[in-house]
């Protein structure tokens, strides 16, 4: 008798157990948990645009502003959601793509906020190569300042130097 009540307690524990898995997994599928999003990093590659957007401005108050906007995106990005060539180029640039964005933020001074802007560009650029944006996107080049930048437009518009060189630079990449 011991015996049977101890079998069929612990049938009813494999089968409680069973149902308890099977229900979450209903539940996983059902929110889209185990989904991919491959449009998280757009948020990333959007606030990046309004950074170099304030720097050809040459508004280092709005320039810092924006910064601290694409910090929030990058730190919002879920690592488990990326696909792996993006997970992988994504830890590749995430530490470098912070402290960048945190330098920019974190100063007024639009010489700085310039320099770093090329390792910020250099890094997003890593990035874009890899996931591709929602649409095309230019990678442009000044040789005066020797540095890259990324542009919704295939126009220049210099963030280097703003309007006192504003056209300086020219295309060097069509990412599509």
């Amino acid at each position: 008798m011991k015996n049977t009540i101890s079998t069929i307690a612990a049938v009813i524990i494999v089968l409680f157990t069973a149902n308890t898995i099977q229900a979450n997994t209903n539940k996983t599928s059902e929110t889209g948990i185990e989904t991919v999003d491959s449009n998280q990093l757009q948020t990333v590659y959007d606030a990046y645009f309004t950074v170099k957007d304030a720097l050809i401005k040459s508004d280092a108050k709005l320039t810092s502003a924006k910064a601290q906007d694409l910090l929030t995106a990058i730190t919002a990005v879920k690592m488990d959601k990326l696909k792996t060539d993006e997970h992988t180029a994504w830890m590749k640039v995430v530490k470098k793509l912070t402290a960048d964005a945190k330098s920019i933020s974190s100063t007024t001074d639009l010489k700085k906020q310039r320099e770093t802007f090329k390792s910020l560009s250099k890094n997003t650029y890593t990035l874009i190569k890899v996931s591709k944006s929602t649409e095309a996107v230019y990678k442009q080049y000044c040789p005066m300042a020797d540095g890259d930048w990324l542009s919704k437009e295939k126009a220049v518009k210099n963030p280097y130097y703003g309007s006192s060189m504003l056209t300086c630079g020219n295309v060097v990449e069509t990412i599509k």
